[in-house]
């Protein structure tokens, strides 16, 4: 079980079957569509492809298409001014459009209702006239005939232009023969007097609908209806017709029709429109513009206080916001530099607290060792004398010597933590084969382990792990963690394996004995702590050596993690580059070994390789709880 901070997430079992099953389908959904290595032209698939196998060229026009848009979107996310403006322009917009739909439906509706009701007032007029006229030429005409002194032809065209003489331009005066009407005769017949009659540009019959004349012969009333004036040139007008079914001189009917453009209202409209379209855009951009200073007046002091805070985390303490006002923003200020000026006494008080719990330390350290040395040549004459005792004062001279012996490691490790605290560890890295290291390390545990009926196998020592490290330290964590094992693996096989790949040396320590319980993972290379304070320490540890391991690992700039499960032992592992001060992008050796009782009980297999983690940094290092029980 990885502890905090100190295992990759990359290097967790899951993620690496994830990473495995994923390597196999892409390439087996690829695998068709290459040809040498390369892709086919142009991005074609195979015959014989299956559409499954199109679904990597998918992803990869997805993933040029979001390419150009990334930027977009990561500024979208981050910058809150940003989407407080877009929303409020698109808002703006809105209103402006469906309040410009209001305003304009409403003055079309205003136009066409005074259109209609000029146009019927004139229409009117002129059917009272037509009418008088009919009337006047009637009385006045051939008592024989019945007809007027003027043809009815004539007549008639004479009656359109007088009608139409006084509206030139405003409306236009259409007159058309009445199926009704009886046929011509006499002199009329040979003059067109059922011929369709306009004054103006005018197509008379494609300019009034063939319905609205049935209805004009079914009824004598006004009818009106919107159409089209079609000009003499093919031009189309928008108009309201009038029209009504009338007698001429002779007694016959016709239909005499008022034909109102729409052209002053459309004139009229679309300045209606144009004047709100630039109202519309310019208030727009004047909310906009009103957002963004309004908006940044509030976001400003937030930037503010972020960048301050990140300062702060640098360890710029001194930092503060800057203030004016009596807002609710000055308010945040004030209150984010009072807790500003809190937290950096606070810390403030901890690091002289560190510096004198440090100093303490190293001070002891010191004073002891004058003391502790001529307790030591004492001891060595007590114990070597000790065969002149009597049996429990031998004993007791035992005891002295090895407590003493106990002492004098503790107050190494304490010298030792002392130096990482102050910063005073420095590495001495030269070109070392691990294998030489591992070997020493193996052979001075080895009457540990024939006392605890353990094997120590060593794994991967078939060729050469080299790496530039720091004998001293390497040696030293490695003894650590296989006394460890070997206190902890209850008689069991303890194996050490070496690896090299990518620029990276890892040596793994697994022993099969208790292992880790849920939870003691986030405890590990804490300073004197024990999985079981009650469990005897058989080689008189410390409690202080994972603490100085997990240091020398952060050192070299390399990993060190533990992995357990309760009874099924343990592994840790150290993980360091082959080139001291290059940056680790992974470790050779799994975390998990592959006789996890997860493993076996799924048919896993190690993955051989793990991916580095994101934040392989000091936090991935050093965390305190990498996953381990062991104390020194």
């Amino acid at each position: 079980m990885a502890g905090n901070g100190a295992v990759p997430p990359e290097t967790e079992p899951e993620a690496q079957a994830d990473r495995s099953a994923g390597a196999r389908s892409r390439a087996g959904v690829l695998g068709p569509v290459r040809r040498a290595g390369q892709l086919l032209p142009d991005g074609l698939i195979p015959e014989g492809a299956t559409g499954s196998r199109a679904h990597p060229l998918f992803r990869m026009f997805v993933r040029w298409i979001r390419r150009p848009l990334l930027p977009v979107m990561r500024l979208w996310r981050r910058n809150i001014q940003l989407r407080v403006v877009t929303a409020t322009l698109l808002l703006s917009v809105g209103v402006v459009l469906v309040l410009g739909v209001v305003v304009i439906g409403q003055v079309r509706n205003g136009l066409l209702d005074a259109k209609l009701q000029a146009a019927q007032s004139q229409a009117a007029g002129g059917f009272a006239v037509a009418r008088d006229e009919a009337d006047n030429a009637a009385s006045g005409g051939d008592s024989e005939s019945g007809r007027s002194v003027l043809g009815a032809g004539a007549w008639l065209t004479q009656l359109v232009q007088q009608l139409a003489s006084g509206g030139q331009g405003v409306y236009s005066v259409v007159a058309l023969s009445s199926h009704d009407a009886s046929p011509p005769s006499g002199a009329d017949a040979t003059a067109n007097t059922r011929g369709p009659r306009a004054f103006g540009d005018v197509q008379p019959e494609a300019s009034i609908s063939l319905e609205l004349r049935q209805t004009l012969d079914a009824s004598p009333e006004t009818h009106r209806q919107y159409g089209e004036i079609v000009r003499t040139d093919g031009s189309e007008q928008p108009a309201l017709i009038i029209g009504k079914r009338l007698n001429d001189a002779d007694g016959n009917p016709y239909q005499l029709y008022y034909l109102f453009p729409f052209t002053q209202e459309e004139k009229s409209l679309d300045l209606v429109k144009g004047t709100l379209a630039t109202a519309g855009i310019f208030l727009v951009v004047l909310l906009g513009a009103i957002a963004w200073v309004v908006v940044r007046q509030v976001v400003t002091p937030v930037r503010m206080a972020a960048g301050i805070s990140e300062r702060l985390a640098a360890g710029r303490l001194q930092e503060r916001m800057k203030v004016s006002g009596e807002d609710d923003i000055a308010r945040l200020g004030e209150s984010f530099n009072k807790m500003a000026q809190s937290l950096q006494l606070k810390i403030q008080q901890l690091e002289e607290l560190s510096r004198m719990q440090r100093r303490f330390v190293s001070d002891v350290s010191h004073e002891l060792r004058t003391p502790l040395t001529t307790v030591r040549m004492a001891a060595d004459v007590i114990h070597e004398a000790r065969e002149d005792f009597d049996p429990v004062t031998g004993r007791s001279a035992e005891l002295l010597l090895s407590q003493l012996d106990r002492f004098e490691s503790l107050l190494a490790e304490l010298l030792e933590i002392s130096r990482f605290d102050a910063g005073a560890a420095a590495l001495e890295a030269a070109p070392t084969d691990l294998r030489e290291v591992v070997h020493r390390v193996v052979e001075g545990a080895e009457p540990l382990a024939d006392a605890k009926g353990s094997r120590l196998l060593v794994r991967g020592a078939g060729r050469e792990v080299v790496a530039e490290v720091d004998t001293r330290r390497v040696e030293r964590v490695l003894r650590n963690l296989v006394v460890n094992a070997v206190e902890h693996g209850e008689g069991r096989d303890v194996v050490i394996r070496l690896a090299e790949a990518d620029g990276a040396v890892a040596v793994a320590v697994r022993d099969y004995g208790v292992g880790l319980k849920p939870g003691e993972a986030q405890r590990v290379f804490n300073r004197f702590w024990r999985a079981d304070p009650a469990r005897a320490r058989t080689t008189g540890g410390t409690g202080l050596g994972l603490s100085i391991a997990i240091e020398d690992a952060r050192l070299h700039g390399g990993w060190l993690q533990a992995w357990g499960e309760p009874g099924g032992g343990s592994q840790f592992r150290l993980t360091l580059p082959a080139v001291a001060g290059e940056a680790l992008r992974g470790s050779p050796i799994p975390l998990e070994p592959s006789d996890s009782r997860r493993r076996r009980g799924t048919g896993g297999t190690p993955t051989g390789r793990e991916s580095a983690p994101a934040d392989a940094g000091r936090e991935a290092l050093s965390a305190p709880g990498a996953g381990e029980r062991h104390e020194g």
